[in-house]
C-alpha cells in the first residue's frame, strides 16, 4: 500500500517517485502509457466513451497523470507539426529534419500503395491495413553524398524548429506545475531510420567513418536543442530514444557500443548533470541486459518499456541495480488477452515490489495494442490505483 499517499506538487512528486523518496506512491502517466492509434476506436465499440478519440480525453477517462513532452520543440521523431498528427492517421517516425520531404504517391494498385514518406524513405503500404507496419523499400541515406545531403534537414538552429514566440513558451511551460520532458534521438535508433537497419550494421564494417560522421552530428544536434532549451526552461528529465535490440540483445556488441555511443553519451549527459539534471531516460525495445550498465555508466538511468517477451525482468533488475535504476514498463500486454486472474498475478508479482523499493512507474511493456479489451484496461488501471491507496475510476 502507498505509505507516501501526502499532495505535493506534480513536477517534484514526479522526481521524487524516480528517486525512490515516495515508496508506494503509484504514478499512472499518460507519457508511459501511450497507445496504438487504433485503440480509441476499438475501444469505442466496448463502451468507451467517443471522446477517448482526442488524447486529451483519453488520458482524462483514465486518469492520467500528465507529463509535459516539449512537443512544440521539434527535439525528435514525435513531432506535432504535421499535417497527419492533426488528423490523427497514422504516420511514419519522421526525423527531427527540416524541411521534411514531400509525401507523394509513386504508384499504386488495388492492394498496395507506394509513397515516399516525409522522412524521405519509400514504403509499400497496405490500404487494407495503412495503420499497420509497411514495407520499406529504400532509405535516403545510402552513402556520403546522400548523408551530406540529408544533413543539411538537421540544423539546431533553423527557426522553424522552435516555437515561434518563444517567451511566451517558455513562460507557459516554467510556470506550469507539471514534469517536463525534453526529447532527443540517440546515437544508432536514427541512424537506422536513414539508412535501414541492415544498411546500417554493414556500415559499422564498410564505412566505419561515416558511422562516427553521423553520430557526430547527432551530438552537435543535441548538443544544440539542449543548450537553448535549458538556459531557459526548467526541464525534469531528458529522454534518448534508441530502439536498438531485439528478443536476444543488441543490434550491435555491447564493445561497439562502447567505442562509439558511450564517449558521445557522456559529453551530453556531463552537461544535462552540469545543468542539475540526473533523470535521463532511454526508450528502447528488446533485450538490453547487456547495455544497461553501459547506459549507466553514461549517467543513462532510467529504462522503459523492459519487454517481457525479450526476457526482461524488472524485479531482478531492481535486485541487482538498486536504486540506480529508474524503470517503467514490464507488465507484460499478452496477459490482457488471459483475463482478469492473470492481469492480477502480473501486477501482484511485480508492482507491489517494485513501488516498495522505488522508482518505478506502471505501464505495460510498450504502447497498448488494439487487442488489449477495454475492459481488462480498465480492471488493470484500477488495481494499479488499489495498490496506491486511490479511488476507483468512475464508471
Amino acid at each position: 500500500m502507498n505509505r507516501a499517499n501526502v499532495p505535493m506538487p506534480n513536477r517534484q512528486r514526479f522526481l521524487d517517485v524516480c528517486h525512490g523518496k515516495r515508496p508506494g506512491d503509484v504514478l499512472i502517466t499518460d507519457w508511459f502509457n501511450r497507445y496504438w492509434l487504433d485503440v480509441p476506436d476499438e475501444w469505442i465499440k466496448q463502451g468507451a466513451p467517443k471522446e477517448i478519440k482526442k488524447a486529451a480525453a483519453f488520458n482524462r477517462y483514465f486518469q492520467f497523470e500528465h507529463i509535459h513532452n516539449l512537443q512544440e520543440i521539434v527535439s525528435e521523431h514525435n513531432r506535432t507539426d504535421l499535417p497527419e498528427v492533426e488528423a490523427g492517421e497514422f504516420f511514419f517516425v519522421t526525423p527531427a529534419i527540416l524541411p521534411v520531404f514531400e509525401k507523394k504517391v509513386i504508384s499504386e494498385d488495388e492492394r498496395h500503395r507506394v509513397e515516399m514518406t516525409h522522412g524521405g524513405t519509400i514504403v509499400e503500404v497496405s490500404k487494407e491495413f495503412p495503420g499497420r507496419m509497411p514495407k520499406y523499400l529504400e532509405w535516403p541515406v545510402k552513402d556520403r553524398a546522400t548523408w551530406n545531403e540529408y544533413r543539411r534537414r538537421l540544423d539546431p538552429y533553423t527557426p522553424e524548429r522552435w516555437p515561434s514566440d518563444w517567451w511566451g513558451f517558455v513562460d507557459k511551460t516554467n510556470s506550469e506545475d507539471t514534469p517536463t520532458l525534453l526529447m532527443l534521438e540517440g546515437f544508432f535508433g536514427i541512424l537506422r531510420e536513414w539508412m535501414g537497419v541492415e544498411n546500417l550494421l554493414y556500415m559499422f564494417y564498410d564505412d566505419p567513418n561515416l558511422v562516427e560522421d553521423m553520430m557526430d552530428h547527432m551530438l552537435y544536434f543535441m548538443m544544440g536543442i539542449a543548450q537553448r532549451v535549458l538556459r531557459d526552461v526548467r526541464v525534469d528529465c531528458i529522454r534518448f530514444w534508441e530502439d536498438m535490440a531485439y528478443k536476444t540483445g543488441p543490434l550491435i556488441s555491447p564493445d561497439m557500443f562502447k567505442k562509439y555511443m558511450v564517449p558521445r553519451y557522456k559529453k551530453v549527459t556531463e552537461f544535462l548533470h552540469s545543468h542539475g539534471i540526473d533523470v535521463i531516460h532511454v526508450d528502447s525495445d528488446g533485450n538490453i541486459n547487456e547495455l544497461i550498465p553501459l547506459w549507466l555508466e553514461c549517467g543513462i538511468n532510467f529504462h522503459w518499456p523492459l519487454e517481457v517477451a525479450a526476457g526482461m525482468d524488472a524485479v531482478a533488475l531492481r535486485k541487482k541495480y538498486g536504486k540506480e535504476l529508474i524503470m517503467s514498463g514490464n507488465i507484460d500486454k499478452r496477459v490482457f488477452l488471459k483475463g482478469k486472474d492473470a492481469i492480477r498475478e502480473e501486477v501482484m508479482s511485480k508492482v507491489p515490489f517494485l513501488l516498495e523499493t522505488g522508482g518505478y512507474l506502471p505501464s505495460l511493456d510498450h504502447a497498448i495494442p488494439p487487442d488489449v479489451p477495454l475492459e481488462g484496461f480498465r480492471y488493470y488501471t484500477n488495481l494499479l490505483r488499489e495498490i496506491g491507496g486511490m479511488e476507483k475510476l468512475p464508471e
